[in-house]
């Protein structure tokens, strides 16, 4: 039986790094590139960066951004990188979903919902995250606008239309109409309003609604221009599409993973959340080991030295597909830890960090989740902020260690080490529905100078693992 069998994911075989070991370690450095890898230069504070999605709407009782600038404290005490703010612009009116609307129907893009104060108010944001040593990105939605969208009188011509003339929208999305990119004139327009953010608020970047539904060759032409506007921006993309991470973006969605911690979850007996025919959702077969042959997939189709962001949940997630309890039962803290030490960068949802086991509403107003006392979620995620933070081998895209498979002798086991200079990392989670009985063979790692990270002790190879136990060593250095 084989063991340490190197699995690339999105690392890739050639790594070059900088890192310290400490803190948010990664420092960019001259990773040497060719046609297969990214052309974008990751801002060095993303390599060991952990990435917070802020429902601002829901996050206080107020909804506003003077309030959730009193929460900054406890995300930096966390140890959040940067905050994804959801869309803060003002929402349509016209065919507006539920009381408040959805925050993806922009009435304006250079103008904040006055439902969270002025935009004076959300600069002072701004400047208190960055003093905090945080970064904040913005929710952008470039497909579509809202039915009352200042655009739709002033530019008409930049719209899709049917044979008719009539604007068009998408999916069951009855409060937007769709953008027509053939308009060079639209694509200037669009450029304009995300350098408004990066010049005027001073915001770090963007979070790109739909992003695969907007013509790749657009955002290779506006990665530059922002870049231009203000140096070291990041780019995040709502998408699976390995060509926007060529030129446009640092990283896109893991919608793949995410998929398939649900199968393995299924399969498992822990998915549990109705859909709206009140049933359960039906999975294929997948087990811990189908982890690999995903990560094998990725690397083939990604440029190298991109990122994934790995994670349970999300806004779209929790409102429309159940909470992460829902989806992993019993997995959901292993899944976690998963979506911390495999490559990629991990994402925290509003409420995570408490635990939160509830649907927020999306188009209307909800209650605050309860952020006083903190709990036993707080310092899980506390932990595992600090773990990526200080691991070498953590650092996403090709500054990282590679994912070296270790057979444990289970399909419902996952074991793998990363590697990068003094820094290792060895985890192992049971991802099945029976406790396992872990079998490394011959070939089992040598963990003598590591430590078990979440006890303290010395390290050991666990014997046996209840289902979602996990185990995570680390070097003593």
């Amino acid at each position: 039986m084989k063991s340490l069998l190197p699995v690339l994911g999105l690392t890739g075989a050639l790594m070059i790094s900088a890192c310290s070991g400490k803190g948010n370690v990664s420092k960019e450095t001259s990773v040497e590139r060719d046609s297969t890898s990214t052309s974008v230069k990751h801002p060095e504070w993303s390599r060991n960066a952990v990435i917070y999605e802020v429902n601002l709407r829901q996050y206080t009782d107020s909804g506003s951004v003077s309030a959730f600038a009193q929460h900054l404290p406890r995300l930096k005490e966390l140890g959040v990188d940067i905050l994804w703010m959801m869309p803060v612009h003002p929402i349509s009116k016209k065919d507006r979903k539920g009381t408040l609307g959805s925050y993806y129907a922009v009435a304006d893009y250079t103008a904040l919902n006055p439902e969270f104060g002025t935009l004076d108010q959300f600069k002072d944001m701004v400047r208190k995250a960055h003093a905090q040593g945080m970064k904040v990105i913005l929710d952008w939605v470039p497909n579509h606008s809202g039915r009352d969208n200042k655009w739709i009188t002033e530019h008409p011509d930049w719209y899709k239309k049917d044979s008719l003339g009539n604007m068009v929208g998408l999916y069951d999305w009855t409060d937007v109409y769709v953008f027509d990119y053939s308009n060079p004139e639209m694509r200037k327009g669009m450029i304009d309003a995300m350098k408004f953010w990066l010049t005027e608020v001073d915001v770090d970047g963007f979070r790109c609604d739909v992003a695969g539904e907007v013509p790749t060759d657009f955002w290779d032409e506006a990665r530059p221009e922002l870049e231009n506007a203000k140096p070291g921006i990041f780019m995040l993309a709502e998408a699976s599409k390995p060509e926007l991470q060529k030129n446009g973006f640092d990283m896109g969605y893991n919608w793949p993973m995410k998929d398939l911690f649900s199968e393995i979850a299924a399969t498992s007996g822990q998915y549990t959340f109705k859909g709206a025919d009140g049933k359960v959702r039906e999975f294929p077969e997948k087990h811990a080991t189908d982890i690999f042959a995903l990560l094998d997939s990725q690397a083939k189709e990604y440029p190298k030295d991109t990122y994934m962001m790995n994670m349970v949940t999300n806004h779209d997630l929790n409102s429309w597909e159940g909470t992460e309890f829902e989806r992993l039962g019993n997995l959901t803290d292993a899944f976690a830890v998963l979506s911390y030490t495999l490559p990629g960068m991990p994402l925290i949802y509003t409420g995570q960090e408490t635990g939160m086991n509830r649907a927020l509403k999306f188009f209307d107003k909800d209650k605050a989740p309860l952020w006083e006392p903190r709990n036993e979620y707080f310092t899980f995620y506390k932990r595992l902020n600090n773990l990526k933070h200080g691991q070498e081998a953590l650092a996403a895209g090709l500054e990282g260690g590679e994912v070296e498979r270790i057979e444990a002798g289970s399909k419902d086991v996952i074991a793998f080490s990363r590697k990068k200079n003094a820094s290792r990392v060895i985890t192992i989670a049971n991802l099945g529905a029976s406790e396992a009985t872990p079998d490394f063979g011959s070939n089992a790692p040598d963990v003598k100078d590591m430590r078990d990270y979440f006890t303290g002790r010395d390290a050991q190879l666990p014997t046996t693992l209840a289902p979602g136990q996990y185990v995570v060593l680390v070097s003593k250095s």
